[in-house]
């Protein structure tokens, strides 16, 4: 067990996201159909004399560096099955926005799995390590996978589904939003009323595997967004701008804040991130493409 294992792992968006009513155990099943896209965190385990957690890029200062980081969990729970001590110095170089709707705490915690599991030499088969994934998180299993998939239950069940190319644009706000916050309004929002149970559309479905960039924008979903926009108001300008410059369509990626827009092309890409960037209702836009390769341990590790 020496040297250091990197892996770099990918960003979400939820192209459709259909919530239902809150179970007794507090989560909500979910119709949740992932795509991930070219916008990528890094984590790097190298062996140590003990279990440490170490974050450099934007907003690294919001990451926890104590073992609520799910890199940290991933780390102890993959050594406690092995019989190992979690001794590993974690380093996360992060580009995936902090508490921002695009699973990067639980990009993290797949990377670090992934990354451990090759620095101890341990070739854990996938079953299980989707297993860890989904003790750690419902976005967790997808961060390791990749690709384009129905997430049910929480999240955490996948069935790969097909998916053409796409071009996107995503924007950063100021400040995060924490999930749970984001659930508990949408509970709010839908008290009293019938929440039917969550379904994948199939018309997304098709539009997805299509390739087509303006049959997905006509069917594009989120659940969470009320709530969002209900939490922080200003996402709409921010909606708004993107639209107006020319994307084809517009939604609050998960439970946000960070805001997704589907465009055609590299131009359109370019033309929409100029536009947000000038309109002020955000902080930093990122170009990405999908769909992208899942947790990938990078050549020289």
């Amino acid at each position: 067990m020496s040297g250091a294992v990197t892996v770099r792992v990918p960003a979400k968006v939820n192209v459709q996201l259909a919530v239902g009513a809150a179970r007794p155990d507090g989560f909500h099943d979910l119709a949740n159909v992932f795509l991930a896209v070219s916008l990528y965190d890094e984590v790097t385990a190298t062996a140590a004399d003990e279990l440490t957690v170490t974050c450099a890029g934007p907003d690294a200062d919001k990451v926890p560096l104590d073992r609520t980081n799910l890199a940290a969990r991933a780390a102890e729970i993959l050594a406690g099955r092995a019989g190992l001590s979690p001794d590993v110095h974690l380093h996360i170089e992060k580009r995936i926005p902090v508490a921002g709707g695009m699973a990067g705490g639980s990009a993290d915690g797949a990377a670090a799995l992934l990354a451990c599991d090759a620095l101890w030499g341990l070739k854990t088969p996938v079953e299980e390590l989707l297993a860890i994934c989904a003790e750690l998180g419902s976005d967790v299993p997808f961060s390791l996978v990749g690709g384009a998939a129905l997430g049910t239950g929480r999240g955490e069940i996948l069935t790969p589904v097909a998916a053409g190319a796409f071009h996107w644009v995503f924007a950063v706000a100021d400040g995060g939003l924490s999930t749970p916050a984001v659930f508990r309004e949408f509970d709010r929002l839908t008290a009293g009323t019938e929440v039917p149970a969550p379904q994948a559309s199939p018309a997304l479905l098709a539009a997805l595997a299509s390739g087509d960039p303006d049959e997905l924008a006509a069917t594009l979903a989120n659940g969470l967004q009320p709530a969002a926009l209900s939490l922080r108001p200003s996402l709409a300008d921010t909606l708004a701008a993107g639209t107006r410059a020319g994307a084809l369509a517009a939604l609050v990626s998960g439970s946000g804040p960070t805001t997704a827009f589907l465009v055609r092309d590299a131009q359109s890409a370019a033309k929409v991130a100029a536009a947000l960037d000038a309109s002020g209702t955000c902080r930093s836009t990122h170009l990405a493409t999908s769909p992208a390769a899942g947790a990938t341990v990078l050549p020289g590790a």
